[in-house]
């Protein structure tokens, strides 16, 4: 059996506009079909994707309100019911102080945990 891939995330907002079609979680569901297996590490400001916190909210750009945004918590959702499995690590996501919990079926891990077991991937890329 093939092992599983390992993709890293560590930027968590790249923009409204630019990513409302098509983000890295959306592909991340492709890739963990094409690829057979992807365990998702969350890094950095990345990590409030994990965060069980309300939906996203409009944008407004003068008399426009842009309603379309992606949700990151709602793409993570997406991707832990097809097997993803998703990792946070503790030190970044204790540095945000939220009194959000994790959403359900994250898993928490030390610094660096992951990064021992990258032997273990048959491959590891950042998103």
């Amino acid at each position: 059996m093939d092992r599983r891939v390992l993709a890293v995330i560590e930027n968590g907002y790249r923009g409204a506009l630019e990513k409302q079609f098509f983000d890295e979680l959306y592909l991340a569901t492709e890739l963990h079909r094409q690829l057979g297996g992807l365990d998702i590490l969350l890094r950095g400001s990345a990590v409030s994707y994990a965060l069980d916190a309300g939906p996203v909210p409009a944008l407004r750009i003068g008399t426009w309100t842009v309603d379309t945004l992606t949700d990151p918590r709602k793409g993570l959702r997406t991707l832990l019911g097809v097997g993803v499995r998703v990792l946070v690590e503790e030190p970044d996501i204790a540095a945000l102080h939220s009194p959000h919990p994790l959403v359900e079926g994250v898993a928490l891990v030390r610094a660096g945990e992951t990064a021992e077991r990258w032997s273990d991937y048959r491959m590891v890329f950042f998103l």
